[in-house]
């Protein structure tokens, strides 16, 4: 049997392992400042192809970016979070 292609609707969603609570798709397509979360094919995969999905979207290097493993410790996302709020409070 093949798989959807297309992402579910925003009526539709599942557990996320890092929040801890349910999400959408359209959640995890834009959560790491507009790129994917790292976790995306890992939650996705069994719901549609996620991965023929994103591969299309996305460009090369934005999809290498986000899913090459590289995931930067969460303490340094937060602290750049905390630098550019500061930043366009200013």
């Amino acid at each position: 049997m093949s798989q959807k292609k297309t992402p579910p609707a925003d009526d539709y969603q599942i557990r996320c392992p890092r929040l801890g609570h349910q999400i959408y798709f359209s959640y995890c397509r834009q959560e790491n400042q507009g790129q994917p979360c790292f976790k995306t094919l890992d939650c996705w995969h069994t719901h549609f192809d996620v991965q023929a999905y994103l591969q299309g979207e996305l460009t090369t290097e934005a999809y290498e970016q986000a899913f090459s493993g590289k995931v930067k410790p969460k303490m340094l996302s937060l602290l750049e979070l905390i630098d550019q709020a500061k930043k366009q409070k200013e």
